[in-house]
């Protein structure tokens, strides 16, 4: 069953808010800029959604190479401006060591100040080394199907596919019709994706995506009406994959798999 792109977002520092694009060229790690920056605490630990949920209040963009970044506070006020580069980290990304620099400049002091926590920005070194699982998961994507049946099952009227920070939503196939899709080949637009796993969940997705304060219970949800898979990660919603052949993807292309 074939379906078709109708929302393509990416975030271009973790953990900040997502940026909606009408396409994007998929490369051998993904989107290029898409997760190039995160945050770490004083302590060289990864920090996203779960440890300070607001912090997707703020917008960012940066350019392909993550040499310029933007940040927009809630407030209407911006941080602008080259990216230096500075000393080499390593930070663990869920048993996975990710390399990249602290990045000099006020960004680091703006967002700490935002979230009341000290913070400091790192910029990997390698594009698509900041997806949770790497490039073997810098695809990402869910039905619209999936999205509304867990409205249903949550006794809502709609779920924002935000919450599930997806690369690609796709419409027009059977709700979870993506689980189907575990180890094939999936034509994206002019690309190809390998889908490797089901995505599992974490709290970040009960928390709105607008505010990042929680205000729906995804998980008690998912757990109730999608059981656990063997081999798979726990709650499983949407899947993840890797660029098989590079190309561009657009809202409205087929996806297919093969």
């Amino acid at each position: 069953m074939s379906g078709v792109v109708t929302s393509i977002t990416y975030a271009p520092v973790k953990g900040l808010g997502l940026v909606a694009v009408s396409e994007v060229e998929l490369e051998a790690g993904g989107v290029r800029e898409n997760r190039r920056f995160f945050l770490i605490g004083e302590d060289g630990r990864l920090v996203n959604g779960k440890f300070a949920g607001p912090l997707v209040r703020v917008g960012a963009s940066a350019d392909r190479d993550g040499r310029s970044l933007s940040l927009r506070f809630p407030d209407g006020s911006t941080v602008d401006g080259a990216v230096e580069a500075g000393a080499a980290v390593e930070t663990d990304f869920y048993g996975r060591a990710v390399a990249g620099r602290l990045v000099s400049g006020p960004f680091a002091e703006a967002l700490s100040a935002f979230a009341e926590r000290p913070l400091r920005l790192v910029r990997a070194d390698d594009p698509g080394a900041g997806s949770d699982r790497g490039v073997e998961g810098s695809v990402s994507i869910v039905s619209q199907g999936a999205l509304e049946l867990l409205a249903s099952e949550a006794g809502v009227d709609g779920v924002d596919g935000r919450r599930f920070r997806m690369l690609f939503r796709v419409d027009g196939v059977d709700p979870n019709a993506e689980d189907a899709w575990l180890h094939r080949l999936v034509a994206c637009g002019e690309a190809v994706v390998t889908v490797h796993g089901l995505v599992g969940r974490c709290a970040v997705t009960s928390q709105s995506p607008d505010t990042g304060i929680r205000d729906l219970d995804t998980l008690r949800t998912l757990r109730r009406y999608r059981p656990a898979v063997d081999g798979e990660e726990p709650v499983p919603f949407g899947v993840f994959g890797a660029v098989a052949r590079p190309g561009r993807v657009r809202l409205g292309d087929a996806v297919t798999p093969l």
